[in-house]
């Protein structure tokens, strides 16, 4: 997959489970582990972008997820907690410019895909 973005800062919205961490790996002995390609991809991130992570996990397992995520070197600014297990649709309008202002990238449980991305500074 290959983004071509603006140079303006971005909100980038995660999915927890399946998206970042193996689905479900707090659930298990082994426990949390991170998927292969994330820690490279969130490295990629401008620092003057924000990050949300929203996830279906109750907030009881705050300090042991954001523990993971910290050891693993992923920042973020925001998480939502105990969200609904189904269908995240994001709403954004598009900028006069013709700038497209959202994207959506869905793909298989537990197998972060390969993201290529380049700024376009005429955007």
């Amino acid at each position: 997959m290959h983004l071509t973005l603006s140079p303006l800062p971005k909100t980038w919205i995660f999915d927890l489970d399946g998206t970042i961490l193996k689905h479900n790996g707090y659930k298990t002995e082994a426990g949390d582990r991170l998927l292969t390609g994330v820690k490279e991809f969130f490295s990629s991130i401008s620092e003057n972008d924000m990050v949300i992570i929203i996830t279906s996990r109750s907030e009881e397992f705050r300090y042991e997820t954001e523990s993971v995520l910290r050891d693993s070197g992923i920042r973020w600014d925001k998480i939502i907690w105990n969200a609904p297990c189904g269908e995240r649709i994001l709403f954004n309008d598009q900028k006069e410019s013709g700038l497209k202002t959202a994207y959506a990238v869905c793909f298989a449980r537990d197998q972060f895909p390969k993201i290529e991305m380049e700024i376009d500074t005429d955007l």
